[in-house]
């Protein structure tokens, strides 16, 4: 399923566990990985201190040396390297575009408030402009497979969810999980004010009733049988407490690459999604 993938490697703790579960996919299914570290050149700081610059180049090869050996040894997987200058989101996605990536793996935290724009400054970037998929992994390395037994799907109808819906049936053929679809039926009448009657209730349902049977055709089609939720609310939160429920080991959902206003309409799910998940997420290009 991924044979080229990339890993956005900085020496931190969730940098680690990305690389550890992009290993173990590669110990169990094959592939190649290699590691990136860029170093962000600020003309400001290193005129200052110019020093710096030499001294972080020495640091991300050693950390990335280290990791290459401790994989080596306790999974038996050889990884290559890159260090290099540049912003770190370009060069993660330039790297993975040059060596024909088909996934890039990348650690991050849960976070909220003025910390949420730290995360947004590399892994929301790496996700709109990657040539990829995008594998956001949000747990210690202790527990850390590459295995995904749960995987739910966030699913509308879209070609974006049916993409999703398709990486979700390979993985479940690659490690034998199962696959649940979630529709969330949206509060139109918060959107646009209208109330909701009998009526409108019912043809909702018909409606949320019909995608459903589309997932299960698609993925009936290649041998697959999904679970099946469907809630009421708004789509992120609904994704976010399916997944604490269904104790699910990945989300994969459908990621649409966005800039300008476009971004603001994707970031309201799939970026809030990531955020707040308990489980990594896989966004689907």
């Amino acid at each position: 399923m991924y044979q080229k993938i990339v890993v956005a490697f900085d020496g931190s703790e969730y940098s680690k566990a990305a690389l550890l579960e992009a290993s173990n996919w590669i110990k169990k299914h094959g592939g190649s990985a290699v590691l990136v570290h860029a170093v962000f050149f600020d003309e400001e700081e290193f005129g200052a201190i110019p020093e710096q610059l030499e001294k972080r180049m020495i640091f991300g090869k050693h950390v990335c040396c280290q990791a290459k050996e401790e994989i080596s040894a306790s999974l038996g997987i050889n990884l290559e390297s890159i260090i290099c200058e540049g912003e770190p989101h370009e060069t993660i996605v330039e790297i993975a575009g040059s060596k024909g990536s088909d996934l890039i793996a990348i650690g991050t935290h849960g976070r909220k408030g003025i910390k949420r724009l730290l995360m947004g400054s590399v892994t929301s970037a790496v996700i709109a402009g990657a040539p990829c998929d995008v594998l956001v992994v949000k747990k210690p390395c202790t527990v850390c497979t590459g295995t995904y037994g749960s995987v739910l799907v966030p699913f509308d109808g879209s070609q974006f969810s049916k993409k999703a819906l398709d990486r979700a049936c390979a993985l479940a053929k690659a490690d034998g999980g199962s696959v649940t679809v979630l529709y969330v039926i949206p509060r139109y009448e918060e959107m646009i004010g209208f109330v909701k009657n009998d009526s409108i209730r019912q043809s909702l349902r018909q409606e949320a009733s019909k995608i459903i049977d589309s997932a299960k055709d698609i993925a009936g089609a290649v041998g697959i049988t999904v679970n099946t939720v469907v809630e009421d609310g708004y789509p992120s939160d609904s994704i976010i407490e399916s997944a604490k429920k269904l104790k699910t080991d990945l989300i994969i959902i459908g990621s649409y690459g966005w800039q300008g206003i476009n971004r603001a309409i994707m970031g309201s799910t799939t970026e809030r999604v990531i955020m707040d998940a308990p489980c990594p997420v896989l966004a689907v290009r």
